[in-house]
């Protein structure tokens, strides 16, 4: 039994706060009913992003409704507000928000007092002051950026398949990744991959006149799954005629020119800038304790270290590994962790609310899976070795077993068995993106035009 009301507070509605809101849902369903508890999750979106599956989502295997998770419908018995906590005192229990209600009114932001804290705004893409990368380039982090960036690839071969001009039709056909890392290499495999079987549909376009190019600043990609998997990729890759740079910078896409730290240039309507992440801002927000890297610094047991009844796990956390053999090591900040911390998080806080003794996070590092395309993948699995074919089942086995609610795992199967039985969606609706152009031109004004929709670009 909650020794005294408690009121929760959930920053952020990802991985780690929504499977946290869920635990304790679980755990203190009792005290939820008698109204001794009340559990608050402020989030952006309506929905939780299983971001794993977003590359597939690109590629048109799974539908997006079907990569997202309503937060209302698995968190029935928690108050979902949609917005944006803009800064936390934690030292006075209460946070500064801003809703859809504060935006559409013109005011200045809500007042939300807490008992608990539980701190999961998860993370943002890590930019560089790169020219022209805010004009033109396009993150991989959401699902309405996947969609986004099918749509526009598709788009881009409807335009070289149209044009005669040969310069906008090869920046068209041009296609830039930037980062190595899981996003990267998962994004570009599954697009590549479609873009090939698109390209049997249209009478003028053959695979070979695509060009692919992964950007690399170091010197190997997905370090996740060991150094050997690593150059198995490498090698995959470059067989598919996917140019890999390894050891080489994004230093300039300013007028559609990507122009690389080697001296290359290319010409290009189409950069995707999957180069790391950072810590959410709001962190800097807080009067909470943070590392040199800009995360809360935490406890095994998921506290923030040094302030009372504040909580943090995954992107946000800097967490210590108690399973490793070297001092000072921290959890990487990945799904595998996230949703494994969540877990003992909620415990922990419904075990301080009874007056229990917590639980410590430990969790030895299980391997990793990545799909490089249909039917292509790369694993490892507790030092199990795995490529083509058996990785890539693996990976759908693996994440089909951690998204979300039955609903969605039976969905993403379904989806799954009817692509393997028809042939593969090549849609694109872009016009999903401006939806009222087309009446606004009907009602006699003037239709929304981005600049960067134009074939040539801004020169």
């Amino acid at each position: 039994m909650v020794k005294e009301r408690a009121r929760i507070l959930v920053v952020g509605g990802g991985y780690v706060g929504m499977y946290t809101a869920l635990r304790l849902q679980r755990k203190l369903k009792h005290e939820l009913k008698r109204g001794d508890v009340e559990i608050t999750v402020v989030t952006p979106d309506p929905y939780m992003t299983y971001q794993p599956f977003l590359p597939e989502a690109a590629a048109g295997s799974i539908s997006p409704r079907h990569v997202v998770v309503p937060l209302r419908r698995v968190l029935h018995q928690c108050h979902v507000v949609i917005g944006e906590v803009t800064s936390i005192d934690h030292a006075k229990r209460t946070a500064a928000l801003t809703t859809l209600a504060t935006h559409e009114e013109g005011q200045g932001g809500d007042r939300l007092d807490y008992d608990e804290l539980v701190l999961a705004p998860g993370s943002v893409a890590r930019t560089l002051p790169i020219p022209g990368l805010a004009e033109y380039a396009i993150g991989f982090k959401t699902v309405e950026e996947a969609i986004g960036l099918r749509n526009h690839v598709i788009e881009q071969m409807d335009i070289a398949s149209s044009t005669r001009d040969p310069a906008i039709r090869d920046a068209a056909l041009t296609f830039v990744f930037v980062g190595g890392g899981y996003a990267g290499v998962e994004a570009l495999g599954e697009l590549e991959d479609m873009a090939r079987y698109t390209t049997r549909y249209y009478h003028n376009l053959q695979p070979e006149d695509m060009k692919w190019i992964l950007v690399e600043a170091t010197d190997r990609i997905l370090p996740e799954v060991g150094e050997e998997m690593g150059r198995y990729t490498l090698t995959e890759l470059r067989r598919r005629n996917i140019q890999v740079l390894l050891d080489t910078r994004l230093e300039s896409c300013a007028d559609r020119v990507a122009v690389l730290s080697d001296g290359q240039r290319f010409p290009t309507r189409t950069v995707v800038w999957t180069a790391g992440v950072k810590p959410h801002p709001l962190l800097a927000a807080t009067d909470l304790p943070l590392d040199a890297r800009g995360r809360l610094t935490c406890t095994p047991q998921l506290t923030v270290d040094g302030a009372e009844h504040a909580w943090a796990a995954g992107d946000a956390a800097a967490v210590p590994d108690v399973t490793a053999e070297e001092p000072g090591r921290q959890t990487a900040p990945n799904a595998q962790h996230a949703l494994r911390q969540a877990k003992v998080l909620g415990d922990n806080l419904a075990h301080t609310l009874r007056g229990e003794p917590l639980d410590t996070y430990a969790h030895a590092y299980a391997g990793s899976v990545a799909s490089l395309g249909l039917h292509k993948g790369v694993a490892q699995i507790y030092g199990r070795k795995l490529k083509g074919y058996p990785a890539w089942f693996m990976h759908r086995l693996y994440h089909l077993s951690r998204v979300p609610t039955f609903n969605r795992k039976a969905r993403v199967l379904a989806e799954w068995t009817l692509s393997g039985l028809f042939k593969r969606e090549i849609v694109s609706l872009g016009s999903l993106e401006h939806p009222r152009a087309e009446f606004e031109l009907a009602a006699g004004g003037k239709p929304h035009h981005d600049p960067s929709d134009d074939p040539k670009g801004s020169s």
